[in-house]
């Protein structure tokens, strides 16, 4: 088990605390395994756009980090990454309900990675689905030199 794994399930047990966005946001992770996570979302009011519906932006905060966190899973130690180009669908419009967005690295190569995110509402309906290009980051790029 890598140490964003351990980390990653340390934030699910309570017993690390998770980055800012997801307190601002107000996403968790639930769960956390090689190349995959699940991450939570109740939305309310003020996550709703001028319609009253989720806002976009925060359907791409959720997919963004379930996704990247999946990524994350298969770094080794010292590497990082970034997201080089984020792309979603949504597929219906949702109000107050849970969303969980389920993510899981579709390859990982040397350098370029391709994940991809469906993200749920209550009912189990597909409301959107994401991609991601993730970069790995080795050397002083990794730790941001």
């Amino acid at each position: 088990m890598n140490s964003a794994i351990r980390q990653i399930q340390q934030i699910i047990n309570g017993k690390h605390s998770g980055p800012p966005i997801a307190y601002l946001i107000g996403f968790r992770p639930i769960e956390v395994s090689e190349g995959y996570t699940v991450f939570t979302l109740n939305t309310k009011e003020e996550h709703q756009n001028p319609m009253g519906t989720v806002h976009g932006g925060v359907f791409c905060d959720l997919a963004d980090s379930a996704m990247g966190t999946a990524y994350m899973t298969l770094l080794e130690d010292g590497e990082s990454f970034t997201t080089v180009e984020l792309k979603i669908n949504f597929l219906k419009p949702v109000r107050n309900t849970e969303l969980v967005a389920k993510a899981k690295v579709v390859k990982k190569g040397q350098t370029i990675g391709l994940v991809e995110c469906d993200v749920f509402d209550e009912k189990n309906s597909l409301v959107a689905r994401a991609s991601s290009t993730c970069m790995t980051l080795r050397g002083k790029t990794a730790d941001g030199r």
